[in-house]
């Protein structure tokens, strides 16, 4: 007979190993000092972070930017301290090809392979053919592992700055914003990081309700590989204000929707935040020539919201603009135009009556820079706040900005430069950003820094923070730009502490 005891922390350690997880708790507390005695907030010990293929343009260039943040006590106690990315495979079909591992990798060849917490590593590639790319961080580099993907093309369609997040694998998806319009092409990118395929359902909806499939909405995705759809092709209903909600009904998957405009350029629209009543969409540019709001329902009641605009002294009611009705199913969209007027700004929507029924949404923002034939787009989506911190890994020299909005109470944060790829040395600020507005910075730079380096933001007290970062790399009259949102890093999870053993018996 051999027996094997396991402990309720040894179970919940194992659980809190993979990034992304939900916050393990042993049940709701009676009080904080029980929440306390309940559970201990740990690193988490493994992240896994996908990144979809940046390009098929001849004339792009693309940089891919890790870093880990240093943080207080470390990671993960012992075990391997890894963090590294391989190409996913690919095929026009969707199918693998023996031997296939684009970009001119070999199928197992690591990217980027991380040394250290608060050192970035930067790496670059001209290939048309670069891949979806699949990694992991073990040990003390996983806690808060950051992957950037930035993407300069220089003419043809999508022309322009493209850049995203790589993101952690996860059952369900959000975008709003997309579109199956004659001038855009949207492709949903799906990468699976495991080994056995994982079957993915791609619903659209549109201004008139659920847009009606040509065929099966359901896409699989082989294990270890990555599967780009054209969202136009799934549908012959054309819409410019498109709400797509991708699910896997096995396995999991990271997604990510890439816009190509053929007068505006293009960029990643990142998934919006989960379904919620309060809504806030950071860092609108201070020059944006327009702004389109787009905002679904999900749920089985209509949504009144109330649209608000955080300067950076107050917040205000765009003119023209003081509510917005989503029906039950259905994507509404309004035109904001050059509603920052000149002034940096960012989008709080919440409930139109703060005392009757609230209706959850998702939420996102097409923000346009520049005019005529020189116009640049991004993306901004629902965003959740910071909880901890949140990291940008790839800034340079010149161009970044960062949006800092606080929808409640007063909030100080404390903003943290790492040092270069190529050398530096760290530095900091603390910023307290006042209720209802947005703070608009460049972020600090280390001293002497040479090549990317990250930019970490930590909440230190106050109401919650969202936050994003704009990347400006101009080319010619051409405002190129990208924006990513910083959701919290989830980092850390709470692991609750044992109270009694476990035992299992195999016989």
């Amino acid at each position: 007979m051999n027996r094997t005891t396991l402990s309720l922390i040894g179970t919940a350690a194992a659980l809190a190993a993979v990034t992304g997880v939900a916050t393990l708790t042993g049940g709701p507390p009676d009080d904080a000092g029980t929440a306390a005695k309940a559970a201990s907030r740990l690193p988490v010990q493994r992240s896994t972070l996908l990144c979809p293929a940046p390009s098929s343009s001849d004339v792009s260039r693309t940089t891919y930017t890790a870093y880990t943040p240093k943080r207080s006590g470390g990671g993960a106690g012992g075990g391997s301290a890894k963090a590294e990315l391989v190409p996913a495979e690919s095929s026009p079909d969707g199918v693998p090809e023996e031997g296939d591992s684009r970009g001119g990798k070999g199928k197992n060849e690591p990217v980027l392979p991380l040394k250290r917490p608060g050192a970035p590593v930067t790496t670059d590639t001209d290939s048309s053919g670069a891949p979806a790319l699949i990694g992991t961080a073990d040990g003390p580099l996983a806690p808060g592992w950051t992957v950037q993907q930035t993407t300069a093309i220089d003419a043809g369609s999508g022309r322009g700055l493209m850049g995203t997040a790589c993101t952690a694998p996860d059952t369900d998806f959000w975008f709003a914003g997309a579109s199956t319009g004659k001038d855009r092409q949207d492709f949903v990118h799906l990468t699976n990081p495991d080994d056995r395929a994982a079957e993915v359902d791609l619903t659209m909806y549109g201004p008139d309700g659920k847009l009606k499939p040509t065929s099966d909405e359901s896409i699989t995705v082989p294990g270890r590989s990555t599967v780009p759809v054209l969202l136009s092709t799934l549908t012959d209903q054309r819409s410019t204000d498109v709400s797509l909600h991708v699910t896997a009904r096995s396995g999991r998957i990271g997604a990510a929707v890439q816009a190509v405009d053929e007068k505006r350029g293009g960029d990643w629209i990142p998934a919006s935040a989960v379904p919620a009543t309060r809504v806030a969409i950071p860092g609108i540019p201070s020059d944006a020539t327009s702004a389109r709001l787009v905002v679904f329902a999900p749920g089985a009641n209509d949504a009144d919201i109330k649209v608000r605009l955080a300067g950076p002294t107050s917040s205000i009611t765009p003119a023209g603009h003081e509510s917005l009705h989503v029906k039950s199913g259905m994507s509404a969209a309004i035109d904001l135009g050059d509603v920052t007027k000149g002034e940096p700004g960012s989008l709080l929507l919440a409930p139109e009556d703060s005392e009757g029924p609230a209706t959850p949404v998702v939420a996102g923002l097409q923000v346009t820079r520049g005019k005529g034939s020189d116009q640049e787009t991004a993306f901004i989506p629902a965003t959740g706040a910071i909880e901890r911190s949140a990291t940008a890994a790839d800034n340079r020299a010149k161009g970044s900005v960062l949006s800092l909005v606080a929808p409640g109470g007063t909030a100080k944060v404390r903003v943290t430069a790492s040092a270069g790829s190529r050398g530096g040395t760290p530095a900091s600020e603390t910023y307290t950003v006042k209720g209802g507005t947005t703070k608009a910075v460049a972020p600090p730079r280390p001293s002497g820094a040479k090549g990317q380096y990250a930019v970490t933001v930590e909440r230190l007290s106050g109401g919650p923070v969202h936050a994003s970062r704009m990347l400006s790399l101009p080319e010619g009259d051409v405002p190129a730009f990208t924006i990513q949102s910083l959701p919290d890093d989830r980092g850390t999870v709470e692991v609750p502490h044992a109270t009694q053993d476990l035992s299992v018996l195999n016989r």
